[in-house]
């Protein structure tokens, strides 16, 4: 019976070795606990309360009560009243809405006479799962008074009250919305992974003293170790953007100078990111479980995979926290839709302020470290 104490011997060093590894701990029960919070709430194909612009070109009551009753239908929040539908169009482009609503000048007539469709949708197509929410409005019934009910009723029998346009992915193709946004989840994987154990590898092979020894300051140091990665970060995003458009004929409506500016900030978060877990981490296997944690929550609420505002409010607060978030709306408004760096700046700098505090914080950790 030697070989059983020998196996109960091993199995008692590992549970203490485990025991006294208080990171690990924590994974093996955060890690259930958070994917099925996070996979409850974000996966959600009922999606609801998309935002809408609205340019109300008619101004009479019938008009107000369509507004009101495709609020009420809450498939859509009215955020925005524009004049005309080139400002819907802007704001389309921008990523702050996802409907528009256009009521031409003479809404009135076309819904009594009922030969031509009363309203206009105009979408961003470039998530089919929005799309096909907002055609659910297409036959959203049009308000009449007491004494046209009649009139209106077989007026609205000939036809939807909205036409449905969609921009940017009009043929609803899944590729088109998957590779932009597949673009920052593979760079948050390898960007995040590779400066997590940058300087845990150093400990390891017992570089970090030398470096203590060098007239090499911190920040330094922390800028020489993500400045080879920001370029390998490009030639990812170089490898990607040509893969997409080559076999899935991924659209590029934009300039990729200023795409890849928004590609560069978005590395130097990540990359930042990761030296902080670098500093926290004692070995590269907690690294890596330390990115893992944080990698889940990015796929899963940056809407890569799910819209946005299908999330619940807790959801999305945490969201806009997560640097992927604002590169999946950099990547489709810049590469889909032809928005440049000022249409899309409200999503720039948040970036650069999770930079900022992410360096900051790897620096003071770092320092610490050396005391």
């Amino acid at each position: 019976m030697n070989w059983f104490g020998r196996i109960v011997a091993i199995a008692h060093k590992e549970f203490r070795q485990l025991r006294r590894d208080r990171l690990t701990l924590g994974m093996i029960v955060g890690m259930p606990v958070l994917q099925l919070v996070l996979f409850g709430y974000a996966i959600n194909q009922d999606v609801r309360h998309l935002r809408a612009g609205v340019a109300d070109l008619a101004g009479t009551q019938r008009a107000r009560l369509l507004i009101a009753d495709a609020e009420a239908s809450q498939v859509v929040d009215v955020v925005a009243q524009v004049e005309s539908a080139q400002a819907l169009e802007t704001l389309l482009r921008q990523g702050r809405i996802s409907v528009g609503l256009l009521i031409p000048h003479d809404f009135d007539r076309r819904v009594l006479h009922g030969k031509r469709v009363a309203a206009q949708l105009l979408v961003d197509g470039s998530d089919p799962i929005v799309l096909n929410v907002a055609r659910g409005l297409r036959a959203l019934p049009v308000a009449a008074s007491e004494t046209s009910k009649a009139q209106l009723s077989l007026a609205q029998n000939r036809g939807d009250t909205f036409a449905v346009q969609a921009y940017y992915n009009p043929e609803r193709r899944s590729a088109v919305q998957i590779v932009p946004g597949l673009i920052g989840v593979i760079l948050t994987m390898t960007m995040v992974l590779f400066t997590a154990v940058a300087i845990v590898r150093e400990r390891e092979r017992g570089n970090l003293e030398l470096l203590i020894n060098t007239p090499v300051r911190t920040p330094e140091l922390m800028a020489g170790k993500i400045l080879p990665y920001i370029g390998i970060g490009l030639i990812q995003v170089s490898l990607i953007v040509w893969l997409g458009v080559w076999l899935f004929g991924v659209p590029i409506r934009g300039s990729l100078l200023d795409f890849y500016l928004g590609s560069a900030i978005f590395i130097g978060a990540s990359l930042a990111l990761g030296l902080l877990i670098s500093t926290a981490a004692q070995t590269q296997m907690q690294a890596f479980q330390m990115t893992v944690f944080f990698l889940m929550p990015s796929i899963l609420l940056s809407g890569f995979m799910f819209p946005f505002d299908g999330m619940p409010r807790v959801a999305q607060y945490i969201a806009e926290g997560l640097p992927l978030t604002h590169f999946v709306r950099i990547a489709r408004g810049t590469l889909l839709r032809g928005a440049s760096l000022a249409d899309v700046q409200r999503e720039i700098w948040p970036l650069v302020g999770f930079f900022v505090v992410m360096m900051s914080l790897a620096i003071l950790r770092f320092r610490k470290r050396l005391d």
